[in-house]
C-alpha cells in the first residue's frame, strides 16, 4: 500500500486532506542524491494554514477533473514569515526532493537552464558538452522546485521560464532538448512585497509572468500562533516569557504593517529572531536580573535599524517594561 500523509485545517473549519506521498522511481539516474534531497520533517513546525492551502491545490490536482492544468504557487510575504519554511515542509510531508533557486539578480539564464562547454576528447582535441543547469536538474526527476525570491530575477531568467509555467508546460533548452514537466514535479516560488521596505534588488513582477502564477500572501502570526510556536519548540520556557515575547512581536509586526507614517517601523520582528534569537538570548541571560531585555539588547536590536530604536524602545515599555526576574526555562 502507499505510504499517506495528513493534512489539518488548522482552523477546524476543512475536513482533514489524505493524500498518497510520493516515491522515487528506482530508474532516476541521480536517485541517491535525490533521496538525499528530500527534506526531514521539523518536529517544532507549525502549521498555521499554508500546508493544508497546498494540499488542497494537490488534491485538485490530483482528482482528474476535466480540462484541469498544473498550477504553481508563489508564496509573497515580509521577511521572516516562514514562506520557504512552508514549502520545505511541504516537500517533507510529501516526500519529495526539495531544490531551492534563488532567483538573484546576479544569477544569468545559462546558469539556471543550462549551457555547453568545451571538454578534452583525450586525444588532443575537445568535444562540446550540454550540462544542465540548476532548474533543468532538478526537472529530471521527482521534484519540488522552489524558485526563491522570484521578484528579484533578472528578465532574462522569466522569460525563460514562461513556457515550463504555462499550457506548454516545458523547457526549452538551447540545445534542441524539451523537458517536459513530469508528473511528479512541482514548482513553487517565494517573494518579498514590492512597497517602499528595502528589500534590495526587488522589483514589481512583469505581469505575463505573474499571470502564471497563484499568488498567496504570508502574513505575520497572530499572538496565539506566536505562543503556539514558542511552546512547540520550547515546552520548558516559562508562561510569562511565552506571553511577553508573543506580546513584542504582535506590537512591533503590527508597527511595520500600519500606514500610519508616525508610528511605522521599517524593520519587523521575524520569526528568526522570535524562534532563534531570543530564546538563545534567554540561555545565555538567565542568570540575569531581567534576562528577556539582556536578550532583546543583545540578539534583536542590533537588527534594528538605527531610525526605529525608538519605537523599539516605546514598544518595549508599554508591553514589558521590566521583564520576568524568573529564570526563563523550567
Amino acid at each position: 500500500m502507499p505510504e499517506t500523509v495528513t493534512f489539518e485545517d488548522p482552523t477546524g473549519e476543512g475536513a482533514p486532506i489524505e493524500l498518497e506521498k510520493f516515491t522515487l522511481p528506482g530508474d532516476v539516474d541521480d536517485a541517491e542524491l535525490r533521496q538525499r534531497k528530500i527534506p526531514d520533517p521539523d518536529p517544532h513546525y507549525v502549521d498555521l494554514g499554508m500546508l493544508y492551502r497546498f494540499a488542497q491545490v494537490e488534491r485538485a490536482r490530483r482528482s482528474g477533473a476535466e480540462g484541469t492544468v498544473p498550477l504553481h504557487i508563489a508564496v509573497r510575504g515580509h521577511m521572516g514569515t516562514g514562506k520557504d519554511h512552508d514549502i520545505e515542509q511541504f516537500a517533507a510531508a510529501m516526500g519529495l526532493p526539495y531544490f531551492r533557486i534563488p532567483l538573484t539578480g546576479e544569477v544569468r539564464d545559462v546558469t539556471l537552464i543550462g549551457s555547453t562547454h568545451l571538454h578534452g576528447d583525450g586525444k588532443g582535441g575537445t568535444e562540446s558538452r550540454w550540462e544542465d543547469g540548476d532548474i533543468t536538474r532538478a526537472l529530471r526527476g521527482p521534484a519540488l522546485l522552489n524558485l526563491s525570491e522570484l521578484n528579484a530575477a533578472g528578465a532574462e531568467t522569466l522569460f525563460a521560464l514562461h513556457g515550463l509555467l504555462d499550457r506548454y508546460g516545458a523547457l526549452d533548452l538551447p540545445n534542441g532538448e524539451t523537458v517536459a514537466l513530469r508528473d511528479d514535479v512541482r514548482v513553487f516560488g517565494t517573494m518579498n512585497p514590492t512597497d517602499i521596505r528595502d528589500y534590495a534588488g526587488t522589483q514589481t513582477l512583469n505581469k505575463a509572468f505573474a499571470d502564471r502564477w497563484v499568488i498567496w500572501e504570508k502574513r505575520f502570526p497572530a499572538d496565539e500562533q506566536v505562543k503556539e510556536m514558542l511552546a512547540t519548540r520550547y515546552p520548558s520556557l516559562k508562561d510569562e516569557y511565552v506571553e511577553a515575547i508573543s506580546r513584542l512581536t504582535v506590537e512591533i509586526n503590527a508597527s511595520f504593517e500600519t500606514v500610519d507614517s508616525g508610528v511605522r517601523v521599517e524593520t519587523p520582528l521575524s520569526l528568526r529572531s522570535v524562534l532563534d534569537r531570543v530564546p538563545t538570548g534567554l540561555l545565555v541571560y538567565a542568570d540575569r536580573d531581567d534576562p528577556l531585555r539582556h536578550a532583546w539588547d543583545e540578539f534583536v536590536l542590533p537588527h534594528v535599524d538605527a531610525y526605529d530604536r525608538d519605537h523599539y524602545e516605546t514598544v518595549w515599555n508599554a508591553v514589558v517594561r521590566k521583564g520576568p526576574s524568573a529564570k526563563p526555562f523550567k
